[in-house]
């Protein structure tokens, strides 16, 4: 029986509300149920059930290792909140505002081991492979990280290394998705590495749509707040091509914003978007989506599956370069 996203989706919200992960002191374990009930749009376990599915049909033996990934993403989402000083995660406060930060970091480590747990219900042969795949996609994750934290305080930083730092701090958990699914589904090598390299061109377009849903996006269906990127100077891939394309009156507002001593909030989102519609900064990040996007499909069609398997995760992929949050 094929099996369809909805259905899929509420095998993993079933998995989420069945595993409580533990339940004293009380306050290192609510953070974890409260992050995980936040209403996230399990992307990246949803990518590891559909390429589990292109190999076999016994998906229960995947659904634990899918939510290992869940898990992990949203460890790195409750300690990425704590150094953006973020206040709202989907919506509603962050751990850290809600709790404190001591609690946060701690719920976090705590999230960390239990992933390893799940990636422990891989079967016994596939436990060092799942692992060593794992552990190298975290080691990128947190490569990215710091990367990200270091482009706070260059000057300048290229698009070439923009996307290097999203391919690592994005990118790379969503190619180890679809990775870990072939793996469980005990697929070729070239296999593998055509889904891996999938979803890193995936992440690369998934991490480009949030720097122009950031700006351009709806907040309410984002779930974030609007500008959140331009309060905090983050050198996203909208102010990378601002500068690169500013003429002298452009870039002397950006300039002004960026590296002056403005301490304006709404007037200088409000500004910086006028430079981005002027500079057509949103078309050009829209090509740029669609041509990662094109890259990670044409990997997909690469992958020796059953056609209509694939055209369910074709599908799925396709529709995040339309998503509004």
């Amino acid at each position: 029986m094929i099996q369809t996203i909805p259905s899929l989706l509420n095998t993993l919200n079933k998995e989420v509300e069945q595993n409580k992960f533990g339940s004293e002191p009380s306050e290192l374990y609510e953070p974890i149920s409260y992050i995980l009930n936040l209403g996230g749009k399990r992307l990246r376990p949803l990518f590891t059930l559909l390429s589990t599915s292109l190999f076999t049909t016994d998906l229960e033996k995947a659904v634990k290792p899918a939510m290992a990934v869940e898990v992990f993403h949203n460890f790195t989402l409750m300690h990425d909140d704590i150094m953006d000083k973020a206040p709202l995660r989907r919506g509603k406060p962050t751990v850290h505002e809600k709790w404190n930060t001591s609690t946060a970091i701690l719920s976090g480590d705590v999230m960390l081991v239990k992933a390893y747990d799940l990636l422990m219900d891989l079967e016994d042969a596939l436990i060092k492979k799942g692992i060593l795949a794992f552990n190298d996609c975290a080691s990128k994750v947190c490569e990215g990280q710091q990367m990200d934290m270091n482009f706070e305080s260059k000057k300048k930083v290229s698009e070439a290394e923009y996307i290097h730092m999203i391919s690592l701090k994005t990118a790379a958990l969503l190619g180890f998705s679809l990775e870990l699914g072939g793996i469980i589904g005990k697929t070729s090598e070239t296999n593998i590495a055509f889904l891996r390299e999938a979803g890193i061109n995936i992440g690369i377009g998934f991490q480009l749509m949030d720097d122009l849903l950031d700006v351009f996006g709806d907040e309410e269906k984002v779930g974030k707040q609007k500008g959140g990127d331009i309060l905090a100077n983050k050198k996203t891939y909208l102010l990378i091509k601002a500068y690169e394309t500013a003429s002298p009156k452009y870039l002397e507002i950006l300039k002004n914003h960026f590296e002056g001593n403005s301490k304006t909030t709404t007037n200088k989102i409000k500004e910086i978007t006028a430079v981005y519609n002027n500079l057509n900064i949103k078309e050009i990040t829209e090509k740029k989506i669609n041509s990662y996007f094109d890259k990670g499909l044409k990997c997909l069609s690469k992958v020796e599956a059953p056609l209509y398997k694939k055209s369910i995760l074709k599908d799925f992929s396709q529709k995040l370069m339309n998503r509004e949050s």
